[in-house]
């Protein structure tokens, strides 16, 4: 027998015990309870499930329409069935209008078990639905794996919180969270253990909170907390606790234990904020420079704070940068490197590529405005591979327009450190060289000192390939690093250019001096030619030429110009 809660709303004893055995003839084994008042059909809702609600239509001091508005105010979706002597049909229409979801006549109680059947099924299709409704509500506003709210909740949380601190001046603050030894686990143990790190985490975090706060995880290893009715300090105190949480948390994975830390931006939400996303563009920088501080620190925004405007800054070249690309504002600019003795003479001429964009006014923004940004935010790949297939377009029209002089030309194009470890930039070169007709020994490849030694072994995959192409290597910078002489020795390169911060001062601070003379001994002796870069004296040219240095470039030599579409043959660059 099919088990079935029933509360009967009867005033006669006789009646229920008539309905009773009818539902239990029907196949049901009912647990029973009779009700006559409003106040304790109020109580038997509250106190306990029922399937069903089978009331009577009129009592001495209670009726269906009574019964069925205690119901309704209760919230509970549960069956109500009319079963009456006295109603009229009119009267039950009406009934059913109100939310009553059948009527039986008690003289017709045949009708009652064929009722309840289909009301029982209705209410668990109603039940199914509102389950499936509620799960997907869940995970429009949830994140999946744990459990937290998502962007979209954390969207709305924030929204709610800015137009309060308007309109209401309640206190609120944001923290942005971000896991500082994250990748270490994935990169070790792989993304089902790093997906484990953040359940487990995702614990850990809840634990510190208060209830009025919303925690949310924005994406990868990064989390929201919106904090409502903490001001900048309690905020502060806060992310100091959660701080403390996560340090001291452990994650183990097959037998390894890891510890995490995080970098917390804190920002006091005020009515300075018309938008969301200003204060989380707030919160971002904030977590950035805590992050710079060495990580597993708490930085708390504030308006005049110099690095956070720096950065604040580098991100509005976030959008610019691509947007440039996009709509062809860079241009080809050139600086020529010129020989100083006769070591540097065998008909080949020389120029650095430099790169330079046209802003927003039709000015040209010099490198030294976006390039930091565009390290900074890994956009330097594609500003690179922009530089390398213009460059080396111009370089083939230069040689064209000069009826095939232009083989006597090597163009000198930069590569940050973020493009030497993209594995596919030698393929694109390599392309890009049969594609304009340019012979590789034509073209040589600018490398940072510091950029080569923070990541040897893939700069010698790709200074052996290229090389291996026929293209050539200079070591760009090289001094700023003060790294080991040796290094030369295992790098393969053609041309060292030395610091411009050494060759500047050479002629009033003779440790410069001395480091010069130094760089451009150990080149000779590992068979290199040098460059001086920042040659802007007559003077300091003179005095290089004297110690032998082989190259120079700088304002003293001559001023970067415009590529003009390959008719000025000395010219080959962007800056």
């Amino acid at each position: 027998m099919t088990r079935l809660r029933v509360l009967m709303v009867e005033d006669s004893e006789d009646d229920a015990i008539l309905v009773d055995r009818e539902l239990r003839r029907g196949g049901y084994d009912t647990v029973f309870r009779r009700v006559q008042a409003r106040d304790e059909l109020r109580e038997a809702l509250e106190s306990e499930h029922w399937d069903l609600v089978i009331t009577d239509h009129n009592m001495p001091s209670f009726s269906s329409e009574a019964a069925l508005s205690v119901v309704q105010s209760s919230g509970i979706d549960v069956p109500v069935i009319i079963v009456s002597g006295s109603i009229g049909e009119e009267i039950a229409v009406a009934a059913m209008k109100t939310g009553a979801h059948d009527y039986v006549m008690k003289d017709n109680l045949a009708r009652l078990v064929p009722a309840v059947e289909r009301e029982l099924r209705e209410a668990k299709s109603r039940g199914a639905r509102r389950q499936a409704e509620a799960t997907i509500h869940h995970l429009a506003y949830h994140d999946a794996l744990t459990g937290l709210g998502n962007r979209h909740q954390f969207e709305r949380s924030l929204s709610k919180a800015v137009e309060d601190v308007r309109t209401r001046g309640e206190p609120y603050s944001l923290l942005y969270i971000d896991l500082d030894q994250f990748k270490i686990v994935n990169d070790t143990c792989g993304h089902t253990a790093g997906d484990q790190l953040l359940k487990q985490l995702a614990v850990v975090l809840q634990e510190s909170l208060r209830e009025s706060d919303s925690l949310a995880r924005l994406g990868g290893d990064e989390f929201g907390l919106v904090l409502h009715g903490a001001t900048g300090k309690q905020a502060r105190k806060i992310a100091e606790k959660l701080l403390t949480a996560i340090k001291s948390f452990r994650f183990a994975w097959q037998g390894k234990t890891f510890a995490v830390g995080a970098s917390i931006g804190v920002v006091e939400i005020t009515d300075r904020y018309h938008e969301p996303s200003d204060v989380l563009v707030a919160a971002d920088m904030a977590c950035y420079a805590a992050k710079e501080r060495g990580r597993s620190q708490i930085h708390v925004y504030r308006e005049d704070d110099n690095d956070l405007l720096r950065r604040h800054g580098e991100m509005q070249w976030v959008a610019r940068i691509p947007e440039a690309l996009e709509n062809n504002r860079f241009l080809l600019h050139s600086q020529p490197i010129v020989p100083l003795g006769s070591r540097g003479v065998n008909g080949t001429k020389y120029a650095e590529v430099l790169v330079r964009m046209v802003g927003d006014d039709g000015r040209l923004v010099l490198p030294g405005a976006f390039i930091p940004a565009a390290e900074r935010y890994n956009l330097m790949p594609t500003v690179d591979r922009w530089v390398i297939e213009n460059a080396l377009r111009s370089v083939a029209s230069a040689a064209a327009s000069r009826a095939g002089g232009g083989g006597n030309l090597t163009a000198f194009i930069n590569l940050s450190g973020a493009s030497l470890s993209d594995e596919t930039l030698f393929t694109f070169i390599r392309d890009q060289l049969q594609r304009y007709g340019i012979q590789p020994e034509h073209v040589c490849f600018e490398i940072t000192e510091t950029a080569a030694i923070a990541d040897l072994s893939t700069a010698l995959r790709f200074i052996t390939a290229i090389k291996k192409e026929g293209c050539l290597v200079a070591l760009d910078d090289f001094g700023s690093g003060l790294s080991s002489f040796s290094y030369l020795r295992t790098i393969p390169a053609d041309f060292i250019k030395i610091d411009g911060a050494f060759v500047r001062e050479m002629l009033t601070d003779p440790m410069s001096a001395a480091i010069v003379e130094s760089i451009h001994r150990i080149a000779r002796v590992a068979g290199l030619h040098t460059i001086a870069e920042h040659v802007e004296e007559d003077s300091v040219r003179a005095h290089l030429a004297t110690m032998g240095i082989d190259f120079a470039q700088g304002y003293a030599i001559a001023y970067p110009e415009k590529l003009d579409d390959g008719t000025k043959a000395n010219n080959v660059a962007v800056h």
